[in-house]
């Protein structure tokens, strides 16, 4: 088994559109900046969405489109597939692509219990099996039902190589799978996902995050030998000491080879608020896809600064800025919103979206 590295060519992105039926404040604004990630991501691949009542969800988007002056034309690289849904966090209830020795294509169906019990996720605990029936992949793409095994997409990172990153705080979390203990966490990710080794992170955390620290508003693989990172400088930030901790562990560990990793830091957006509650905006929630990184953007300069140096990171890639505030009200950005697979999963689109 391999769990490809998120850089491997990709079939398409998933994302879950949000509606009235899903507990957002600013409906509108987050439909817009929905449609701002589609066009970014339709630049280079499809996205397969998913909605709880196409025919509105068509509408919308291309109202949005036509406001917005996006090229109306990409749109026809999306496919639909429509089920209930609680929320539009694709990362975290989307199905997790692994390909077998052999060439298989798997996607892993994970429990999904809304981070540790905290939110309600009945209906989108079954979005990946009830599109797997909606015709939107590859004859030969099959769908594993992992439970009783909780795991979010957000909390795990891959080299594609065996080397998993992850966080403690989240998949030790009680309310996840309080029935095993590290050891056998480890030994269940290994088997699942052929892993040889699992590089835990002990320390860090993003203030208003909700999710016990997913490693990907924290640290993350640009290649086999290197991780971005959310570095805070300020030590008057309350996020500044578990960074700094975590930042020493980063230094630590060494690649397969025995080597440090090369280590690119990513500054903290300036703070931002939703009445008195923080939210947890964060540059390494940023997106990799065929030929280009779609990074979150909090409308400040140290957007550039985060572009810059993925842009080094990644240098065969277009790095394109996203601005990506309104998601932070609910407490995610873009990364959260995404999930890709890998090339051979997602059936091409035979019909348009505005026919």
């Amino acid at each position: 088994m391999k769990l490809p590295a998120e850089w491997s060519n990709q079939s398409g992105i998933q994302m879950t559109w949000p509606d009235e039926t899903t507990p957002w404040d600013d409906l509108e604004r987050v439909q817009e900046c929905y449609v701002d990630i589609m066009s970014a991501i339709l630049q280079f691949e499809p996205v397969l969405l998913v909605t709880s009542d196409i025919n509105a969800c068509r509408d919308r988007i291309l109202a949005i489109l036509e406001e917005k002056g996006h090229d109306s034309k990409t749109i026809e690289k999306i496919r639909m597939a429509t089920c209930p849904i609680n929320d539009t966090w694709a990362r975290d209830h989307g199905g997790i692509s692994v390909i077998g020795d052999n060439g298989e294509k798997y996607i892993y169906d994970f429990v999904f219990n809304g981070w540790g019990q905290k939110f309600a996720s009945n209906l989108d605990n079954c979005v990946t099996q009830n599109i797997f029936f909606d015709n939107v992949y590859e004859e030969d793409v099959m769908c594993v039902d992992m439970r009783p095994f909780v795991l979010e997409g957000g909390s795990i990172d891959t080299d594609g190589e065996g080397t998993l990153l992850t966080t403690s705080e989240c998949l030790l979390s009680r309310n996840r799978n309080e029935y095993l203990d590290q050891d056998e966490i480890e030994g269940e990710l290994k088997q699942a996902f052929g892993l040889d080794r699992i590089l835990w992170l002990d320390d860090g955390g993003i203030a208003g995050d909700d999710t016990d620290s997913h490693v990907d508003i924290l640290a993350r693989f640009c290649s086999p030998d290197t991780i971005a990172y959310s570095q805070c400088l300020d030590p008057e930030d309350e996020n500044y000491e578990g960074l700094r901790k975590m930042e020493d562990q980063l230094r630590s560990f060494k690649t397969k080879e025995g080597k440090p990793y090369q280590l690119i830091p990513l500054p903290v957006p300036e703070p931002m608020y939703l009445d008195d509650y923080r939210l947890p905006a964060s540059y390494a929630n940023f997106l990799i896809v065929n030929g280009g990184v779609i990074v979150p953007g909090s409308a400040s300069p140290a957007d550039e600064v985060a572009r810059e140096r993925l842009q080094k990171a990644f240098p065969d890639r277009e790095v394109i800025v996203v601005d990506c505030r309104p998601l932070l009200s609910g407490h995610g950005s873009l990364h959260c919103v995404t999930m890709q697979f890998p090339e051979g999963y997602i059936r091409q689109v035979n019909k348009p979206l505005n026919q």
